[in-house]
């Protein structure tokens, strides 16, 4: 056994995924491969039982978010903040089959040390709030490096402490998120002054990094990041995946756009719609978007849309119920990840102007599956799209628009980027990821 790595269950334990989650996901993947014992800490809503086999049913049991008592609660929320001030031992989850789960198979990391303690991340970041400092985790047995995938104010007794910091959004372009911009910057500075070592995922953000927090190039490490999609998904035929479109979502294949993310500013949605309409484009545009904030404006246009389009579409008498209509735009909530990839896999293009990433996992998943892509040439993105990928500036709506157009009746050079997006992915394969990150953990470890 190589050692033992620990990570932060933040992002794992969202109903919904997240970028982060699919980082985490493949990044314990390859650590696991590469010989080094997994264990993962995550929150529970109440303190862990002490009986083994309750402890694990109650990490599995999702109901369990029924409201304590007043006084219970007041009386966890005042032992919550003293806790912080002394190192927490997290509780141990022993998984030992009690609770049935193949459900999690694709979202669960296999074969790793489960531990748990009540309300660990939103006391975390209370406790850095009061007291700048952050929450000390006692783990036994002891990791040899705890990582953190997220800034998180959290560090483990007697390891080596590292943290991923995938962008610097919250500074670059402060008006697409909901964080308290002081406290995330007071938190990324700790980050930089206390870290033994700072991961990152493209040499944007390491500038960025470098340049905005302060920290010695030297610290800093780019391992980029990869995707993995097991063969069952990959290796479905054309004829099955056009199946599904057409039962599930009455789409033909490669006969309309596609974009998933998340629904919030940065992601660039409006002008992404503005710049179908006035593309002339005559393919439906998919969205599949998972939550979001401050998209009230993308909200109300999609619902302006849907209604214009449900008017017209009763109008055409002659039109299927089971066939979309060409020029239309639809909204569909998060998608499981096997229908996430059959929409990716059926698209004509995967359409992703965003205003800013870390990385853009969606750049690298659609090259990964053979379907071309438009997406944005600011930040890190150019670093993953190479130039197997049409290139926009996401802030010109025309242009957004000549892209579209360009794409969707262009087949000959749809054809050529998705043969050059395939080699573009094979920079990023998992084997060249598990290399990058196995020559980062010998160096710390």
């Amino acid at each position: 056994m190589a050692g033992r790595i620990f990570y932060d269950g933040l992002n794992l334990s969202l109903t919904q995924g997240t970028g982060v989650a699919t980082y985490t996901r493949v990044l314990t993947k390859v650590v696991r491969e590469l010989g080094y014992e997994i264990g993962i800490v995550y929150a529970s809503l109440q303190t862990p039982p002490k009986n083994r086999v309750l402890r694990e049913v109650a990490f599995f049991d999702e109901k369990r978010a029924i409201k304590s008592s007043l006084l219970r609660q007041i009386a966890n929320c005042a032992a919550d903040q003293l806790r912080g001030f002394a190192a927490i031992r997290p509780r141990p989850i022993d998984l030992d089959g009690v609770v049935v789960r193949r459900q999690f198979e694709m979202t669960w990391p296999a074969d790793h040390r489960a531990f748990a303690t009540r309300r660990l991340f939103l006391n975390a970041r209370s406790h850095f709030a009061r007291t700048s400092r952050f929450l000390s985790l006692d783990f036994n047995p002891k990791p040899n490096i705890f990582h953190c995938t997220y800034p998180i104010p959290l560090r483990a007794k007697s390891a080596c402490n590292i943290y991923t910091i995938h962008d610097l959004v919250p500074l670059r372009l402060p008006f697409t998120t909901l964080d308290n911009k002081r406290q995330m910057f007071r938190l990324l500075k700790k980050i930089a002054k206390q870290a033994d070592h700072i991961v990152t995922v493209s040499e944007n953000s390491k500038r960025d990094i470098v340049e905005l927090l302060g920290v010695e190039e030297r610290r800093v490490t780019n391992t980029y990041e990869a995707v993995h999609f097991p063969d069952i998904y990959r290796d479905r035929s054309d004829e099955q995946i056009s199946e599904q479109l057409e039962g599930s979502f009455g789409l033909e294949f490669r006969e309309y756009l596609l974009f998933f993310g998340a629904l919030e500013p940065k992601k660039n949605v409006g002008r992404l719609i503005e710049g179908y309409l006035s593309s002339g484009a005559d393919v439906p545009l998919v969205l599949v978007t998972s939550g979001g904030w401050s998209n009230e404006p993308e909200t109300r246009l999609i619902a302006e849309l849907r209604d214009k389009q449900r008017f017209e579409a009763i109008s055409e008498r002659g039109l299927s119920q089971n066939r979309r209509p060409r020029r239309m735009v639809y909204q569909f909530d998060y998608m499981p990840f096997s229908i996430l990839v059959t929409l990716i896999r059926g698209a004509r293009a995967v359409v992703f102007p965003s205003l800013y990433e870390g990385f853009g996992l969606p750049v690298l998943e659609a090259m990964v599956l053979g379907t071309p892509v438009v997406t944005s040439r600011e930040s890190s993105v150019p670093e993953v799209a190479g130039d197997a990928a049409l290139l926009v500036d996401p802030y010109n709506t025309d242009e957004i628009a000549g892209a579209i157009r360009t794409i969707v009746n262009d087949a000959d050079l749809r054809a050529e980027l998705a043969r050059r997006g395939q080699a573009q992915a094979a920079k990023f394969s998992v084997d060249r990821y598990r290399e990058r990150v196995g020559d980062l953990y010998r160096e710390l470890a």
